[in-house]
């Protein structure tokens, strides 16, 4: 329908974005489907109804001028924006002496500065609709992981999520940084047991999105049973 809520997310092409892509069309959402691989992109929107429900949009987080392409896509395909959910990110192999400085590089500016740039971009829709903002944290985003980088931009999303909902009170406008534990997601390059299934995640974010408009779920720890750190 026209006027069923509209929810953007980066990162959509593989792992939690997917996952939450597919949890949110059946509950109703359409989408924008944002991330650098088209091809997976236009078979997701394909699998979720095409162009009057889900669109995809080729996107680095790390450039503001795509951050606003995909915002303004969204507004001209749907003519609302209701979530957005910063979910883009990858990580790195712990060790101060580990990965190159342009994996760290690379690493830094999507989680940290393409999950401000999204939030920015989408921020005036997103005050318009009384909507949501979501970004992707991590566990290792309250428990630092020995010698991870990564861990520290995780460190920085909790800290956004917290500036961002600080700013928004009385807006209307709900904030939510989902913390996953272990997932199995391209994130890592084996499969193990004892993860998460992206799904997991999805549900959560869901939950947090479906509450009503006078709840703000502001964090969410998600972590598998057993899971030691």
């Amino acid at each position: 329908m026209a006027d069923d809520p509209v929810f953007l997310i980066t990162g959509a092409s593989s792992g939690i974005g997917a996952a939450t892509a597919r949890l949110a069309a059946a509950n109703g959402h359409r989408l924008v489907l944002a991330a650098r691989s088209k091809d997976k992109l236009d078979a997701l929107a394909a699998e979720l109804g095409g162009p009057e429900r889900a669109l995809a949009v080729a996107a680095d987080v790390t450039s503001w001028e795509d951050n606003e392409a995909m915002v303004a896509a969204a507004l001209h395909a749907f003519g609302r924006l209701d979530v957005a959910f910063a979910n883009a990110g990858f990580g790195a192999r712990r060790g101060w002496l580990e990965e190159t400085p342009e994996h760290w590089r690379g690493m830094v500016l999507t989680n940290v500065l393409g999950a401000a740039y999204t939030v920015r971009a989408a921020l005036p829709a997103l005050r318009e609709a009384r909507g949501h903002v979501l970004l992707t944290g991590s566990v290792v985003g309250r428990k630092v992981a020995p010698g991870s980088l990564y861990s520290c931009t995780k460190f920085a999303v909790s800290a956004m999520g917290e500036a961002v909902r600080a700013e928004l009170v009385g807006s209307g406008v709900r904030t939510t940084v989902i913390e996953p534990g272990g997932v199995e997601t391209p994130f890592f390059d084996n499969p193990g047991e004892g993860r998460l299934d992206p799904e997991d995640i999805a549900r959560a974010v869901l939950y947090a999105v479906s509450q009503p408009a006078h709840v703000d779920v502001s964090e969410m720890l998600v972590r598998p049973v057993g899971q030691g750190l």
